[in-house]
């Protein structure tokens, strides 16, 4: 499992990207609390992207975070809805986007997401939010393909200087 975020970054990207965490994730449960931890770094107007294949654990990783932003309702696979918002109590909504079936970023845009004053995480969201925010986060998981280990492999790289100086 090697993860590599650098490729077809910018030149800024590649200038203003902020390592946050990377470790091996062993099981489901734990992949749930590494979202419940980044919950705690989160605010509005946070954008972050979900990388990884099928079954990966994005969704999970999601659910840790509605569940640490102490969101109402329970969060799933926004699959064949595309875009979720969960209410949060006085707070900041959390915007759960499966960008899996969505074709380009205009695509992104007629959802009317209101992502400066929203927590937004995207699956699949590479390529898609490109113009949406100078800062944000990029949440890869990598899965053992051998089928040996139920392991995987978590890198999270923040963009911009909103996350200069977080670690998770």
């Amino acid at each position: 499992m090697v993860l590599d975020s650098t490729e077809n970054l910018s030149a800024r990207e590649l200038t203003d990207q902020h390592p946050i965490f990377e470790e091996v994730i062993a099981t489901s449960e734990d992949m749930h609390l590494l979202g419940v931890k980044v919950s705690k770094v989160l605010r509005a107007g946070d954008l972050a992207i979900l990388i990884g294949p099928l079954g990966a654990g994005k969704t999970t990783f999601t659910r840790g975070v509605g569940e640490g932003l102490e969101v109402e309702g329970n969060v799933s696979s926004p699959t064949f809805v595309v875009a979720r918002t969960h209410k949060r109590e006085g707070k900041a909504p959390f915007v759960h986007v499966d960008a899996y079936r969505l074709g380009s970023p205009a695509e992104l845009d007629d959802l009317d997401i209101p992502f400066a004053s929203s927590i937004v995480f995207v699956e699949w969201g590479k390529g898609l939010t490109n113009d949406i925010s100078e800062n944000w986060l990029e949440v890869e998981i990598a899965r053992d393909t051998t089928g040996a280990t139920e392991d995987r492999q978590v890198k999270i790289t923040g963009f911009g200087e909103r996350w200069a100086g977080i670690s998770i």
